[in-house]
């Protein structure tokens, strides 16, 4: 999965840039577009004429386009289906006609610690396109707490390295039970660590992924709660 972005540029001949500057008013995108950044999906549905691929969220966040090279190596347009940041999910449509293959998800519930299991991607982006690596399945529901929520997720000690985000992790009969996502290589106090590496559960994103195929976004419930300091109520209102 290739992210676009669209080159800045500014009007080079003005009187700031003689000195190394450059004046913001004058700056602006123009229609070229630059891959940004690249990462893994998986093709996972064939309807109505389109082929749907399931990636992470931050592979396809703010970009200007979206491009997938398929397994053959031909690069295609891809439309953004629908994205959802607390899930770190997106889904992605190309021509059906240039699906021929679809993944089979599998039940992330029967997970067991010890499970062999592959993982497949493309780290560091399409000059290692369809790496595999083999590990075994470390936890089968851990909860890690992110920048932005906390996630219950799979770890794995299989290797998972930037460009694989969005890639399928497989079980032994071939089937998807989870889309990685994230690796942790040191701890808070800078502590380097190999082996940690965390995928979306299956079944998690099967209910994402429909939801967002249906409707193009996931809608949560909300609750407006906020703190303040008790010194800040009147002695009333304490009481």
């Amino acid at each position: 999965v290739i992210n676009l972005k669209r080159q800045q540029s500014s009007g080079s001949t003005d009187f700031y840039s003689i000195f190394g500057g450059s004046d913001s008013s004058k700056s602006s995108k123009s229609n070229k577009l630059e891959t940004y950044s690249e990462g893994s999906g998986v093709v996972y549905m064939k309807s109505n004429g389109k082929g749907y691929i399931v990636t992470n969220n931050h592979v396809v966040s703010g970009s200007d386009a979206v491009q997938v090279m398929l397994e053959n190596g031909k690069t295609v347009n891809a439309k953004i289906v629908g994205k959802d940041s607390a899930t770190d999910l997106a889904v992605l449509s190309i021509d059906a006609k240039y699906v021929t293959q679809t993944a089979e998800f599998g039940d992330s519930k029967t997970l067991q610690a010890g499970q062999s299991v592959i993982a497949v991607g493309s780290p560091l982006g399409s000059e290692y396109a369809s790496t595999v690596t083999q590990g075994i399945i470390s936890a089968p529901s851990r909860t890690i707490t992110t920048s932005s929520n906390q996630q219950t997720v799979i770890q794995t000690d299989a290797a998972i390295n930037p460009g694989n985000s969005g890639g399928a992790l497989v079980n032994s009969a071939g089937q998807v039970i989870g889309i990685n996502s994230m690796k942790l290589s040191q701890s808070t106090d800078g502590t380097s660590v190999e082996g940690m590496g965390f995928a979306i559960p299956s079944n998690e994103v099967v209910t994402i992924v429909n939801e967002l195929v249906k409707k193009g976004k996931i809608t949560r419930p909300q609750l407006g709660v906020r703190v303040i300091a008790l010194d800040g109520v009147p002695e009333a209102y304490r009481s």
